[in-house]
């Protein structure tokens, strides 16, 4: 008996070797520079995180000054921006997120439409040509459907370094609204940033509308005002009245389930449901009577590593779902079909089937719920310690231990 445990755990110890090796070689391929190959691919053809800023709005304004010269006063004559204050924001996004899948991970695409209404007043005692500035969100990104109005008017925008600039004539006193708005697209993460350090904002509204329910925010940014759920996703609101603040305003975009590391994980975590496997085969195996030899282990060990050697190559192919399907029914064949020969249909049905499919199966697929993974090992840990004592509480251990003896 002593040499068929010591066989056991061999077979387990070299099993779990082969995990880790399969694991480590999934986590390098999610994470070589192919990975971020990719990332840049999905980059390059859709477009990169965005940090959106208010417009500015200047005019030229010419001022005389006294500048020394070679020991000699000099008047110069020079123009300088004046800018305008920004006296009130309303803004409203709406995005649409769609996942894209390169090699092993999923990548968060999303699509924005961005409108947003801005009041400027002109405080010069005369009219002026002021110039109205949007820096877009992004430099590697592309712009469609970009409009700017001022009180309705459109206005002749050109680029100027990653800015959407135009000019207007807007009389002494007055006060303009400019209207700006483009369709974009964009990865991982959307912020409105009110500008470098502590800014005072007044009058601020935005309103953003998402299609997907998981919202969260990134580091540094300001929680809604309030917020509502839709059909699809949520409708949230910051308003301020007269803020100052250095945090900006963001939305992160949910990530999919990444099969790349998921099945990492998986892997990694293989030894703990094969030693559950082998404890439940051997307990049973040893109270029923039925003669196990540690070739059997070997084998049902490989159908166990073939479940998970077959999700590494398989999730990057179809549906990380759809291969952990087939991955389970592919590993519980090859264990019913091989040991309804060694002991019967009836064991390999409902001793081994059930085993495996609640210590492989089931223990694997609680990686799909982040957050509840240890819980679920746990408790499945206790009620596996439970069931064992319950079957063997009466067993004279002595006595079963020495059928076995040669």
């Amino acid at each position: 008996m002593i040499k068929r445990i010591v066989a056991l755990a061999v077979i387990f110890v070299c099993t779990s070797v082969a995990w880790v090796v399969l694991g480590v070689t999934i986590f390098v391929r999610t994470e070589s520079p192919l990975s971020d190959e990719l990332r840049s691919r999905v980059a390059s053809s859709w477009g990169t995180a965005q940090t959106q800023t208010p417009p500015t709005a200047t005019y030229q304004r010419e001022v005389v000054r006294l500048v020394e010269v070679e020991k000699k006063s000099k008047v110069v004559k020079k123009n300088e921006a004046v800018p305008l204050a920004l006296e009130a924001s309303k803004v409203d996004v709406s995005f649409d997120l769609v996942h894209r899948q390169k090699g092993l991970l999923w990548y968060s695409t999303y699509t924005i439409v961005f409108g947003g209404d801005y009041s400027f007043p002109n405080p010069a005692g005369q009219d002026q040509v002021v110039t109205f500035r949007l820096e877009f969100p992004s430099r590697q990104a592309i712009y469609d459907d970009l409009t700017m109005t001022v009180d309705g008017h459109p206005l002749t925008v050109k680029n100027e370094s990653n800015n959407a600039v135009g000019s207007v004539l807007v009389a002494a006193g007055k006060t303009v609204i400019l209207h700006a708005g483009y369709r974009s697209q964009g990865l991982d993460s959307w912020r409105y940033s009110f500008g470098e350090g502590i800014s005072q904002i007044r009058d601020f509204t935005l309103n953003m509308h998402t299609n997907f329910k998981g919202i969260d925010f990134p580091e540094r940014t300001l929680s809604p005002t309030t917020k509502s759920e839709t059909a699809l996703g949520w409708d949230l609101k910051w308003t301020y009245k007269n803020l100052v603040s250095g945090y900006d305003i963001g939305m992160k975009m949910p990530e999919k389930l990444q099969p790349g590391p998921l099945a990492g994980k998986i892997s990694l975590f293989a030894p703990v449901s094969l030693f559950f496997f082998f404890f439940l085969m051997f307990i049973i195996t040893t109270v029923r009577g039925i003669d196990l030899h540690p070739m059997n282990y070997f084998f049902l060990a490989a159908a166990f590593f073939s479940f998970h050697l077959l999700l590494a190559y398989l999730v990057d192919h179809i549906s990380i779902h759809l291969a952990f399907a087939i991955c389970s029914l592919v590993s519980i064949f090859l264990v019913i079909s091989y040991l309804r020969l060694v002991a019967g249909i009836r064991f390999a049905a409902v001793e081994a089937g059930l085993t495996q499919l609640v210590y492989l199966v089931f223990f694997s697929y609680a990686f799909f719920f982040k957050g509840f993974t240890g819980l679920a090992v746990t408790i499945g840990s206790i009620v596996t310690l439970f069931v064992v004592m319950q079957m063997t509480g009466r067993i004279k251990w002595e006595e079963k231990f020495a059928k076995f003896k040669p």
